[in-house]
């Protein structure tokens, strides 16, 4: 059974090793894309570090699955951005996305009106799922954007 619970400081390695084997698999290990994130070897400081930011991680069986977070993107139009959400493929498919994001979800409506990510195409699955939880493809990044690299940005109004 899986549990969703907030990211501890001995779960930084796992969840880089998480994200960093998903973005090989999907040939985002370059520059522009969550593989150089200055964070990503401390995800847990990144997020403990401000009131309106968290990240959850999926644990089976004392093992470390995958995650996501959420994290101003806009603090002036109260837009978020759901990020590194990286699930190792043993989980993919029994509904940990789901449960994950729902949980994300929650938090960021409490702080943002709208939440924003950004993706690849190659993660075509990925493009499915947040399609159905509706998320609405964009033409193009957010003006700020910094993993200038990806093609596919969504957004989802919270409130609606």
């Amino acid at each position: 059974m899986i549990q969703i619970r907030p990211i501890e400081r001995r779960d930084n390695a796992a969840i880089e090793r998480i994200v960093r084997e998903c973005l090989i698999e999907f040939g985002g290990n370059r520059e522009g894309l969550a593989w150089a994130d200055a964070s990503l070897h401390d995800l847990y400081t990144y997020y403990n570090s401000a009131e309106n930011r968290a990240y959850w991680i999926v644990e089976a069986d004392g093992q470390v699955l995958g995650g996501c977070g959420i994290a101003a993107f806009d603090d002036a139009q109260k837009i978020c951005e759901l990020q590194k959400m990286y699930l190792s493929s043993s989980i993919r498919g029994q509904g940990a996305a789901a449960q994950l994001l729902e949980r994300a979800l929650a938090f960021a409506k409490q702080h943002y009106r709208k939440c924003y990510l950004e993706t690849l195409l190659t993660m075509e699955a990925a493009g499915r799922f947040y399609t159905k939880h509706r998320f609405s493809r964009m033409d193009g990044p957010l003006a700020g954007s910094e993993h200038y690299a990806c093609d596919a940005w969504y957004i989802r109004d919270l409130h609606n």
